[in-house]
């Protein structure tokens, strides 16, 4: 059995042109911990890769149990020029939150 990032924790998205931000929030401690082992930013840009080139950058917050992405070259100029359907940072925080991780 797998585990999504949706089982573990919730999203926010912001993008700005070809750049966009998403926050992963762990809802508690010990999910923090696992996504802190398995959500990496080479997985995270392994997934995002069919609509951004990269790179990917983790900040962790871990007084929040949170992680902030910031994936860089979006395909298509981004939500500002794109004419892609719906590629508006909520729909990536769906993308985020659809990614697949191991059992612990």
């Amino acid at each position: 059995m797998s585990i999504k990032v949706y089982d573990i924790a919730h999203c926010r998205t912001g993008d700005k042109g070809r750049t966009v931000n998403i926050s992963v929030i762990a809802f508690d401690e010990a999910k923090f911990h696992y996504l802190k082992q398995h959500l990496t930013s080479e997985k995270v840009a392994k997934d995002f890769s069919p609509i951004a080139e990269g790179p990917v950058s983790r900040y962790e917050l871990p007084k929040l149990h949170a992680f902030n992405f910031v994936v860089e070259n979006m395909r298509g100029g981004g939500v500002t020029v794109s004419l892609s359907q719906d590629i508006h940072g909520k729909s990536l925080s769906y993308l985020m939150m659809g990614i697949v991780l191991p059992e612990n």
